[in-house]
């Protein structure tokens, strides 16, 4: 599959959301809102008992085969979700420490308290090698007479060893489900803690660190804001475009292409789209044009829309278009 929701042979996936995804239509969808337990069983992460084994190397040569210990790295393994078996996700380093995906769950209930947050969206990515989950915490923003804003809570974790558990803010558009991640200068909106022995514990500056979302998310409301004050032109966003994907001179013709076929569907979502209808000819519609561009039009690969959907879902599920949106906020942003 192009995608990397990962999937069993029983024909299920390691996914699930609350009643609509707060991104995108795919996996298992649940009639209400999930508990930390839930979570877990309906999207397989329940029970995985993550743990390092010792690793050997073998060595085969015409006097026979030789078994080396390999004292500085593990392999990580879980019980595999269905068929019961050891699986390995990944090989680490003597510092790692394992953190089981109901820890994940765990943290996060304890990160929201009593404020009223669900959880919206689990899963697992590439084999079981990164999972995530997602809650919806109870405020909204509202954008000048009624563009609203809902803000969610996401921790994503590797098992692999190639990322380290990682929790963010993020406000989404209701609109149009929108992830609008931006970089704001003075406040936090995202933590990030190492694999290591200590982990566990210093999980806990989380919250304290995290105590900055509402300030965050006032920060967000009064930029956003003061993008919907200003009048934008076409040509006005044709040149951040640009700025956010330069050409030079001796790009291919290929290249050209693409920059063309981008420009003309950012510039339908700005002119056109319903999903700019209350907010069109303003700065907040030009980010949203390019952070609807980023997350729900640009190409992706598949075999079939459904594949094509996954891919564009786990754009935002693992944050690989934060980059240029973050650099679109700051460059719309006054």
């Amino acid at each position: 599959m192009a995608h990397e929701v990962e999937q069993f042979s029983d024909g299920t996936a390691a996914f699930v959301s609350a009643r609509e995804s707060a991104w995108h239509n795919l996996g298992t969808v649940t009639t209400s809102a999930m508990t930390a337990e839930e979570a877990m069983r309906l999207a397989a992460l329940d029970s995985w008992n993550v743990r390092l084994v010792g690793l050997h190397a073998t060595e085969m040569t015409g006097e026979g085969t030789t078994l080396l210990d390999v004292p500085n790295h593990r392999a990580s393994v879980r019980t595999h979700p269905k068929t019961g078996r050891p699986e390995t996700l990944g090989v680490v380093g003597p510092d790692y420490t394992p953190m089981q995906n109901e820890e994940h769950a765990e943290f996060l209930n304890h990160l929201v308290d009593e404020s009223g947050a669900h959880f919206e969206t689990a899963g697992s990515l590439k084999g079981g090698r990164q999972v995530f989950l997602t809650m919806k915490l109870p405020q909204t923003m509202t954008i000048g007479q009624g563009d609203a804003v809902d803000l969610y809570i996401a921790a994503f974790n590797s098992h692999d060893g190639s990322t380290a558990f990682r929790i963010v803010v993020t406000p989404v558009r209701v609109v149009c489900a929108n992830t609008l991640r931006a970089a704001l200068r003075n406040t936090r909106s995202s933590y990030t803690v190492r694999h290591t022995s200590g982990a566990r514990a210093r999980v806990a500056q989380a919250r304290q660190a995290l105590g900055l979302t509402f300030r965050y998310a006032e920060e967000f409301e009064k930029a956003a804001q003061r993008m919907l004050d200003v009048e934008m032109s076409t040509p006005d966003l044709r040149k951040i475009v640009d700025e956010l994907w330069p050409l030079e001179g001796s790009d291919s013709a290929r290249k050209k292409t693409n920059r063309d076929t981008r420009w003309a569907s950012i510039r339908n979502l700005f002119e056109q789209a319903d999903t700019q209808a209350g907010i069109r000819g303003t700065a907040w519609a030009g980010y949203n044009a390019i952070t609807e561009y980023a997350n729900h039009v640009a190409p992706a690969r598949g075999a079939d829309a459904d594949a094509k959907a996954a891919v564009r879902a786990e754009r935002v599920i693992t944050g690989s278009t934060d980059d240029v949106m973050e650099r679109a906020f700051r460059l719309l942003t006054v």
